[in-house]
């Protein structure tokens, strides 16, 4: 069982962060191993996959850099950078850090994930190039045309944990983040089920960041002349699934209508606006036209959590969503 030690002061100062990088890396994760958790996944898989495969089989040497970047064992630390938790920075400036890592320090990350020395094919300088390059790719063609509404599930991921982090503290705020992430008790975090060995966080950054694929990794980066970096990647919550798991009941839709019925059977558990936009596809105009004649019928209520405000079924509007599903 491997987990942190994280003092008050690095918990104090964790907090959630939007990486464009992070969504990529992601994305490729999926690519590679060519498995998908859901439906909608599937689907992106299946547009995706075909062309993916076509520029690994004409670059053999970059299809080997990320088998073994990938790993058997652990993530090329270079392949998947810790976000610095600034500002959102743009996925170009993050691309960058992985642009300039030295070769040498690129082939040594490698070895690591790999757990044993390196195919004679990597034993060149151009390494740091050919994944950056790579990641560019799969940025532009399979995340940045997508990328605004993922901002949207990623940024309603955030505002819900958010919401249970003012409520119930860390312990609920990354409940369910990733299997084995569990708080221990005595300031220590579960960070996996493998054995690893402990590694105590002290004046540290310790970040969350959400990704919408489903996929979930641990970095971490000691730069000379700032605090340690750590980051938890995890998927969000079944966001791209969720909307498949929420079909809207006929009988509902003729009753209310289809757009008003879809936010109504999402609000089982509480959402924000954001979270509804991004779930549905509405525009938020038109989701906020939808949860005021909701609120105003008494089918759904509200409640403020921090700066965010989450809606709700009633009683009334669970009676009526469960009797539409028979």
């Amino acid at each position: 069982m491997g987990w942190w030690q994280v003092d008050a002061d690095t918990l104090a100062r964790g907090r959630f962060a939007i990486s464009p990088l992070a969504e990529t890396i992601a994305a490729l994760k999926t690519l590679e191993r060519a498995a998908a958790a859901h439906p909608g996944e599937r689907r992106w898989l299946a547009e995706h996959l075909p062309a993916y495969r076509e520029r690994q089989a004409a670059d053999p040497v970059t299809a080997q850099l990320v088998r073994v970047g990938l790993g058997r064992a652990w993530n090329a630390e270079f392949l998947t950078p810790t976000p610095t938790g600034t500002d959102e920075p743009g996925f170009e400036r993050e691309l960058d850090r992985v642009r300039a890592t030295p070769p040498d320090t690129a082939r040594a990350d490698l070895a690591v994930s790999w757990g044993g020395p390196l195919p004679t094919q990597l034993d060149r300088p151009d390494l740091p190039r050919r994944a950056a390059d790579l990641l560019a790719w799969v940025w532009t063609r399979t995340v940045l045309p997508g990328w605004p509404r993922r901002r949207r599930i990623i940024e309603a991921d955030i505002l819900a944990r958010t919401a249970r982090l003012g409520q119930g503290g860390w312990v609920a705020a990354l409940a369910g983040l990733r299997p084995a992430l569990r708080w221990l008790g005595e300031d220590r975090l579960q960070i996996s089920g493998q054995e690893y060995p402990p590694r105590e966080l002290v004046g540290a950054q310790l970040l969350f960041v959400p990704v919408t694929l489903s996929q979930s990794w641990l970095s971490w980066h000691a730069p000379s002349d700032a605090a340690h970096h750590y980051a938890v990647v995890y998927p969000c919550s079944g966001a791209l699934a969720e909307a498949d798991r929420a079909p809207v009941p006929q009988a509902l839709g003729r009753l209310l209508g289809p757009g008003r019925a879809g936010v109504l059977v999402l609000l089982e558990a509480p959402k924000s606006t954001t979270q509804l936009v991004a779930l549905t596809g509405q525009g938020l105009g038109s989701v906020g036209r939808h949860l005021r004649v909701l609120l105003d019928a008494g089918l759904v209520a509200r409640r403020r959590a921090g700066r965010s405000v989450l809606y709700q079924w009633t009683e009334a509007g669970g009676t009526l969503v469960r009797a539409a599903k028979g």
